[in-house]
């Protein structure tokens, strides 16, 4: 019986000292391992927080409408250097949802998202390192999420 405690007692002290040792590790080069250990090559993009929307795009457009309450909501929800943007242009999927030159609806999601990336970057709401553009389907808006992206 004796021998069952002597080995608990054991294992807690080693992983006492893992986790002082841990301690010493740089949490990148930690987090790359995990993904390493998972099979995972790419790195997750940052869990998003807070959304808001820029709506009312004309049916075929890319043209931005009054984007005023999304830029005041990106000053103020980027203010936090460790946070990443993320623009999701989408598009509602009718016939008529397309882009004019090409007839794709991915690519005027897209330029929709550029176009509010575009504007925030411009204002200096958003440094241009901190956003990422995707498109999706959905309504014919763009939608800002703001994700925590630790130091990175």
């Amino acid at each position: 019986m004796w021998l069952t405690t002597l080995a608990d007692l054991a294992l807690l002290l080693v992983g006492f000292f893992v986790l002082l040792q841990a301690d010493r590790v740089d949490p990148n080069t930690l987090a790359a391992g995990f993904r390493a250990g998972f099979g995972v090559k790419e790195q997750a993009p940052a869990m998003p927080v807070d959304l808001a929307a820029v709506t009312g795009f004309a049916t075929g457009s890319a043209e931005l409408p009054a984007a005023a309450d999304a830029l005041a909501w990106a000053r103020i929800a980027a203010a936090d250097p460790r946070t990443r943007l993320r623009v999701i242009g989408e598009v509602d999927g009718s016939a008529g949802d397309v882009d004019a030159l090409t007839g794709s609806g991915p690519i005027l999601a897209a330029d929709r998202a550029r176009a509010v990336a575009a504007i925030l970057v411009r204002s200096g709401a958003v440094a241009p390192g901190r956003i990422a553009i995707a498109t999706a389907r959905g309504r014919r808006r763009a939608v800002l999420s703001l994700g925590y992206d630790g130091g990175r």
